[in-house]
């Protein structure tokens, strides 16, 4: 990437911390975003160890390696999760440009339940049908390097995993692609639940339906830089 190009995914990056926070989505000063800026994935941008999300600006995002040995022993060592989840995928996706990684209070209890699947009952839900993938194996906080390797292996070719009692990591393109999965993933958790508690008989859209809506998003796929353009008009500016 150019000087510019990465320049511009800081600003992007930066932006997607701050609009998480405002939406209510960020949790006391943990959770991460990454994005890679080479062509392999492995050098990435990520948020430095314990900061707020709403103070985060395009220059306080560390510029990593993942195939760097020595990164925890430094003083400015991220946080041990970071970089077992973000530097292991980045390693082993090097698809997945950008990774956003929190606990919206609705993906985080669809991710408790013990059938979390994303059953499509609408537009929203169906966004996701065969493009969820979903790991059940918690095993605590993810600070260790198997916990990296498995997550990284449970997403496979999807965009998004939802982490079974833990959380929802999207993956995109582009910030602005991944931040829209995200968007939409907590709306669709919200619905499920909501459906889930009317106690009554669910209207499951059938396969092939559910298929034709999550193709029929593709061309929406615009819709994710104008949503995130308008979110980012919408921040106060940073002292």
């Amino acid at each position: 990437m150019t000087e510019a190009e990465v320049a511009a995914l800081r600003e992007d990056l930066a932006a997607a911390f701050r609009i998480t926070a405002q939406m209510g989505w960020s949790e006391s000063v943990g959770n991460h975003f990454s994005a890679a800026v080479s062509d392999d994935g492995k050098q990435f941008l990520l948020n430095r160890k314990w900061q707020h999300f709403a103070s985060i600006k395009p220059e306080d995002l560390m510029l990593l390696d993942a195939d760097d040995a020595d990164v925890m022993n430094r003083p400015d060592a991220p946080d041990a999760s970071a970089w077992t989840i973000h530097g292991t995928v980045h390693r082993q996706c090097p698809t997945a440009r950008v990774i956003i990684h929190c606990h919206p209070p609705h993906a985080t209890a669809l991710a408790t339940l013990a059938d979390p699947r994303m059953l499509p009952l609408d537009n929203n839900t169906a966004r996701f049908f065969n493009r969820l993938a979903i790991d059940q194996g918690f095993g605590g906080i993810a600070d260790e390097a198997e916990e990296g390797l498995r997550l990284a292996a449970a997403l496979g070719n999807k965009k998004t995993l939802l982490m079974g009692s833990h959380g929802v990591t999207c993956t995109g393109p582009t910030v602005a692609e991944a931040f829209e999965d995200l968007y939409f993933f907590e709306k669709a958790a919200q619905t499920l639940l909501l459906a889930y508690a009317s106690g009554q008989p669910l209207n499951v859209l059938s396969d092939e339906v559910a298929e034709k809506t999550a193709r029929g998003w593709d061309d929406y796929r615009g819709m994710s830089y104008a949503h995130f353009d308008w979110l980012k008009s919408q921040l106060p500016p940073l002292a």
